[in-house]
């Protein structure tokens, strides 16, 4: 690599990203032809014939990359680093919205048609025990934002690795040992396959009923069957979902019925600050490359992420 990264933006060319290569010390070049480096925000199948060997560093657009492993595209011929850690602030929000929403009962406000009063009162987040399940930059930073509401963060990993900030961390193999002193669940971990159908039914059934659940991860980590019939039965307060599977949700799908479900269409990370974070993580990453540090954000496909 030389000391001034030679950088391709595709499939499109992007002044943002441009830029961004060009503040961390990068040179923007117009075909991978004559770059070392791209920084991709199309489909695998569109990069798969640009990657040359003199490529050596790929930054991907998102943070989650099962579909990157799945096409066959990652080797170890060069560095690839996804958006991990990028997005975190603004998925952190969301899922903070929802919580929030969960507790306060807003979706059945919402769609009540007369006036009920104590019938729909919520509750508080504050002084609540909320499981934390993945710890990367959603995790760390819904975190920071649950403290000033005095929030116990029991957090679960896959190493066990303590989150700062959380009461106790442990890893997926004990979470089993967390689940009944929840009053919230939040999934903010990668979709692999040790995190599929994750909340199952068995799960779900060791939650108090009282407890809701937040997914602004992957909708392959609850077993949506199985979340259908808990809430259908009141087994548990609520879902609140910014991802699904299936995604998305067909319209006829019981979950837009239930009143207990709250969903919003994948929009924890609006567009406008998304492409802000990414650009941010293009220019950090460049500088890095530069001057020979460790990238952010490195996909490792033994884990699948």
């Amino acid at each position: 690599m030389s000391h001034e990264p030679r950088v391709c933006v595709g499939p499109d060319s992007s002044p943002q990203f441009e830029q961004a290569i060009r503040d961390g010390g990068g040179i923007v070049v117009g075909a991978a032809a004559e770059a070392d480096a791209i920084v991709w925000r199309g489909s695998p199948q569109q990069l798969q014939p640009l990657l040359h060997d003199g490529i050596r560093w790929v930054q991907l657009p998102s943070a989650g990359v099962e579909h990157w492993l799945a096409s066959g595209v990652l080797d170890d011929a060069r560095r690839w680093t996804g958006a991990t850690g990028a997005y975190g602030p603004i998925t952190a929000e969301h899922a903070l919205a929802l919580l929030l929403a969960g507790f306060r009962r807003l979706a059945e406000c919402a769609r009540a048609s007369d006036w009920q009063g104590e019938q729909l009162e919520g509750r508080s987040l504050f002084g609540a025990t909320v499981v934390l399940v993945g710890t990367g930059g959603i995790g760390q930073a819904l975190t920071r934002l649950l403290a000033p509401f005095g929030v116990t963060v029991l957090a679960v990993n896959r190493s066990g690795r303590p989150l700062d900030g959380a009461a106790e961390t442990v890893p997926f193999t004990r979470a089993g040992e967390l689940w009944p002193r929840a009053d919230a669940v939040v999934l903010c971990a990668p979709a692999t396959a040790e995190t599929r159908h994750l909340v199952d039914a068995a799960v779900l059934a060791a939650l108090p009923s009282h407890a809701w659940l937040v997914n602004v991860a992957r909708g392959s980590l609850v077993d949506t069957d199985a979340l259908v019939a808990a809430l259908a039965d009141g087994a548990l307060a609520g879902a609140a979902l910014d991802v699904t599977d299936p995604e998305p949700l067909p319209s006829d799908h019981p979950l837009w019925r239930e009143p207990r479900a709250l969903i919003s269409p994948h929009t924890a990370n609006p567009a406008g600050p998304l492409r802000a974070a990414l650009a941010e993580r293009v220019r950090e990453n460049v500088t890095r490359l530069r001057e020979g540090r460790e990238l952010l954000g490195v996909i490792d496909p033994g884990r699948g992420y």
